[in-house]
């Protein structure tokens, strides 16, 4: 049994392009980046059915993410603040929060202060700290666990899994070997 042919791209052109983009805008809360690369991606498929210009289209695009940018509909600062917050609720350390943040391609001073908002709203608490807690509850690790038995004999594993997330020896082993965590956060 055969497929039925692609239909091919529309082509590509200024009122297209921003319509294509207000469609992903209501549907998707993206990066500048990611999405340009999504944008680039129509328009690169255009390029190759229809041909044109690339460097006018890259020009289009251009204009497109400054407009959307001044009206606020893409706004890295905001998303990375955001973004942070829930992977720091989550229980994901610094570290990794900014790993993250640099992978979906946000700029380096808007990690900073995204990471910054974090500490300011905890008022002097250690944020890590408060991420290896949570992050030891949410997976039931080390005092979190239900007996006592099942805690001595998954300690090793318990340390493994707080490291592949990201968290400092120091403060994986202070956490899994806690005999009495706090009940609040």
């Amino acid at each position: 049994m055969s497929r039925p042919a692609r239909r091919p791209p529309l082509q590509v052109t200024p009122a297209s392009l921003r319509t294509a983009a207000l469609r992903y805008l209501q549907r998707y809360t993206p990066t500048t980046s990611a999405f340009r690369r999504v944008m680039q991606r129509k328009i690169r498929a255009s390029l190759e059915h229809h041909g044109g210009d690339a460097h006018e289209h890259a020009a289009w695009l251009d204009e497109l993410v400054a407009r959307l940018t001044d009206a606020g509909a893409l706004d890295d600062d905001r998303w990375a603040r955001s973004w942070a917050d829930e992977l720091h609720r989550r229980g994901t350390p610094r570290r990794a929060i900014r790993a993250k943040l640099r992978q979906k391609g946000v700029d380096g001073a808007v990690i900073e202060l995204a990471i910054a908002a974090i500490e300011d709203a905890l008022e002097g608490e250690d944020p890590d700290l408060l991420a290896a807690r949570t992050y030891a509850r949410r997976r039931r690790l080390g005092p979190y666990r239900r007996d006592a038995e099942g805690r001595r004999e998954r300690r090793d594993k318990d340390l493994a899994a707080m490291g592949r997330a990201g968290f400092p020896w120091g403060l994986a082993r202070r956490i899994i070997d806690d005999q009495d965590p706090p009940d609040h956060w």
